[in-house]
């Protein structure tokens, strides 16, 4: 990742690259290499896994920051895990641990992504760890009907002890100060 403040500068960049990369014997994936506008929100880009784009402030209206998110397809991935960690074929297992087991890949994901702009991605992985734990438990028990909101609440999860996404942005520092 490369930023610059105009294109051709960019474009003069991408060119540094690939030929540095080009005596080291490698060169720039084209399908994966592009020069991306940020500028107000426009187009943004995905890198190791972090949706970035530009958002206006809104305590400051006129100031644009850098904000970066989980991409789509870490979304994706974190629901396929809980998905496959929550199956029905589990129900005969103690719930305790599917708990266990969900802990687990929650708490890699959640420190992997905490360092920006996650909380309502978080939220949503949050509600949807919630709904799964709703189905195995449903079908642990035989409980016909998905009353999930009287049965299985926020306060029936936290009771399982199921690991809490934090939402705070954590900012990260080019060095650390002693």
């Amino acid at each position: 990742m490369v930023l610059c403040p105009t294109r051709e500068q960019a474009e003069q960049a991408s060119e540094l690259v690939a030929a540095v990369l080009d005596t080291l014997g490698l060169r720039l994936h084209s399908q994966k290499t592009r020069i991306a506008h940020l500028a107000r929100g426009a187009e943004g880009f995905t890198f190791l896994g972090f949706e970035h784009r530009m958002r206006e402030s809104w305590k400051q209206p006129g100031r644009w920051y850098l904000h970066k998110w989980p991409s789509p397809r870490a979304m994706a991935s974190i629901r396929g895990k809980i998905r496959a960690r929550t199956d029905r074929r589990y129900a005969r297992l103690p719930l305790e641990w599917a708990v266990d087991d969900l802990n687990r890949a929650l708490r890699g994901w959640g420190n992997y992504f905490r360092y920006g702009n996650s909380g309502r991605k978080f939220g949503q992985i949050a509600c949807y760890v919630n709904e799964r734990l709703a189905i195995l438990a449903s079908a642990k028990h035989g409980l016909q009907g998905r009353n999930w909101r009287d049965r299985f609440n926020h306060q029936w999860s936290t009771q399982l002890g199921i690991y809490r996404l934090s939402g705070t942005a954590k900012p990260t520092r080019a060095y650390a100060s002693r």
